[in-house]
């Protein structure tokens, strides 16, 4: 039988790579996006398979009245990928306050709003999948995307606490700590902030870190994620990418060994 998954951010990137993978094994898909028009063609070649539907994922009263849509027309809900997300690029100083909350209200209370919608269908069902994009540094502050780490890091404590919550009734929940992939997320998904003056040498220290690579198809991380729903025990956080994983590894041990280094530190205080 085929499943249904709910999609957000379904028009581009590593959102657009899913939903085509779900199709080409024959399943159904929701896909949700501010701008539907890159989906329209796709689904006018996969027989009704395809539901686009315009969402701003900040706007809660619109996902709820979203997912209840799709339930209801397509009769049930099996998988729920929360992708859609944008990129706040600025220093933390320079940051405007509408900037930081209009970015948290996406990449943070998006997702909260899409699982709150989604969980009572999936109990109801008996179980499901939801699976959450993070990112492979969700715990390591950055200079410049300190507020992108931020979001996905608070998405991953919160996804974490979901995962014990709602296993219970068979739902169960995977952090995707994905790599970094072409998703255009560095141009039409991102916003800037007002730079100043004085951190300009750190941006060019960043840019000439960084490069010009924009990293892998979305693509190539799609089947990683067809057969990780296929799996009767999933794990809760899985690292999507080859040199993500090495990264990960390598930032863990450094990690460890600058707690080693303070651990008489540590110690000297109780609890």
């Amino acid at each position: 039988m085929s499943r249904v998954w709910f999609i957000t951010g379904a028009s581009r990137g590593l959102g657009r790579a899913f939903t085509e993978a779900a199709l080409a094994e024959g399943d159904r898909v929701v896909g949700a996006a501010r701008n539907v028009a890159p989906l329209e063609e796709l689904a006018a070649g996969h027989d009704g398979r395809l539901v686009p539907v315009a969402l701003d994922v900040s706007d809660r009263a619109a996902v709820r009245e979203a997912v209840d849509g799709a339930v209801a027309s397509l009769g049930r809900l099996d998988i729920v990928v929360n992708n859609a997300g944008g990129l706040l690029m600025g220093m933390i100083e320079e940051a405007a306050e509408e900037q930081i909350r209009a970015h948290l209200d996406v990449n943070v209370l998006g997702a909260v709003w899409v699982c709150q919608a989604a969980v009572p269908h999936l109990r109801r069902q008996g179980g499901g999948r939801i699976l959450q994009v993070t990112s492979m540094a969700a715990g390591v502050g950055f200079a410049s995307v300190g507020f992108y780490g931020a979001g996905k890091a608070a998405l991953d404590s919160i996804t974490q606490a979901l995962a014990m919550e709602v296993e219970p009734f068979g739902i169960k929940v995977t952090n995707l700590q994905m790599g970094g992939y072409d998703t255009g997320l560095f141009t039409t998904g991102t916003t800037v902030a007002e730079p100043l003056a004085i951190y300009d040498p750190l941006r060019e220290k960043l840019a000439a870190m960084w490069g010009e690579d924009t990293g892998p198809d979305p693509r190539t991380a799609a089947p990683v994620i067809m057969e990780l729903v296929a799996l009767p025990d999933p794990p809760r956080r899985l690292i999507v990418g080859a040199a993500s994983y090495d990264l990960v590894a390598e930032l863990d041990r450094a990690r460890a060994e600058e707690y080693r280094a303070w651990e008489h530190l540590s110690r000297k205080a109780a609890g």
